[in-house]
């Protein structure tokens, strides 16, 4: 369990998915879940680190992968794990089919009401899984609370994880410092194809950082300015948990010292960002390299 006493850099808040991933190149089951792929990154960046999560005892083993990396983990064991099918139909990665099989129920306040940290990352995989007041609980805390539009504007109906409007936009939003969307997603909520348009949009909402992922890049509209970054993997093997390696890279990012500098600003954690999610691509699963590899990689091809 996460201690009450103990301030952390980073908790990450969201279910277990146990994705069983469909393309061209076949089918695989991964260990998924916005917490686990963004505790993953912000271990390695050497950030205290806690995590929260609900899943099946059955799946356990991943917790116990997080604890080896120094994560404080707080898991909730349900009846079931959240399951995903997530199949790519055609070349395009933007194009996806989400089925739900499980799910491991919502979160409530009571579960985050003693955490400490920072900042707080909520990656939910649906709507019904973290509600409007346990985004007001932490929201108490007077800590950087970052979230992503996909866990409160996608619904389950028939089994299939489809976009819907999202009422309780403004109150959730009123509460959120960095918001995280993909480029669907955007256009969604604000009717624009424009990623720069829509980032603005987004942004009068109330959130003072926003990042925008699509399939070549990152874009941040931090403090009335863009910044971009793009993807540049050497092999697209894993485009699930792209977006949640990518906003929890960002907002390491923007916390960690790095070389005795100070905390990132927004133009530096877009590259950053970019450059761990375009090596978490190169393979399944979430971001296992050395953060050597993202400062060479900066160095080799983002430098200009």
């Amino acid at each position: 369990m996460v201690s009450a006493a103990k301030v952390h850099d980073l908790v990450f808040l969201g279910h277990y998915t146990k994705d069983t991933i469909i393309s061209a190149s076949g089918t695989r089951v991964v260990h998924g879940g916005a917490f686990n792929y963004g505790a993953h990154v912000a271990a390695r960046m050497g950030l205290h680190v806690a995590a929260v999560t609900r899943l099946a005892r059955e799946d356990f083993d991943v917790i116990d992968t997080l604890r080896q990396l120094g994560v404080d983990v707080s898991a909730r064991a349900t009846p079931v794990s959240t399951n995903l099918r997530i199949e790519y139909p055609t070349p395009d990665v933007d194009e996806r089919v989400i089925t739900v099989t499980g799910t491991a129920g919502p979160f409530t306040p009571e579960e985050v009401q003693d955490l400490r940290a920072r900042a707080f990352v909520v990656g939910a995989s649906m709507r019904s899984e973290v509600g409007l007041e346990v985004v007001e609980e932490l929201a108490k805390k007077g800590a950087l609370l970052a979230a992503d539009v996909q866990g409160f504007v996608r619904v389950a109906r028939s089994g299939k994880l489809v976009y819907e409007a999202w009422p309780e936009r403004e109150a959730v939003l009123a509460h959120v410092d960095v918001l995280k969307a993909d480029a669907v997603e955007a256009e969604m909520l604000t009717g624009s194809a424009d990623v720069r348009v829509a980032a603005r949009m987004l942004a009068d909402l109330g959130p003072s950082e926003v990042v925008l992922t699509h399939r070549d890049g990152v874009l941040v509209y931090a403090g009335g300015q863009f910044h971009e970054a793009g993807f540049i993997p050497r092999q697209l093997v894993g485009r699930t948990g792209r977006g949640d390696t990518c906003v929890a890279a960002y907002v390491a990012r923007r916390l960690a010292a790095v070389e005795g500098r100070p905390t990132g600003s927004p133009a530096e954690a877009t590259v950053w960002a970019a450059a761990v999610t375009s090596l978490k691509m190169e393979a399944a699963g979430p971001f296992r390299q050395d953060i050597c590899a993202v400062e060479d990689l900066i160095r080799r091809s983002y430098s200009g």
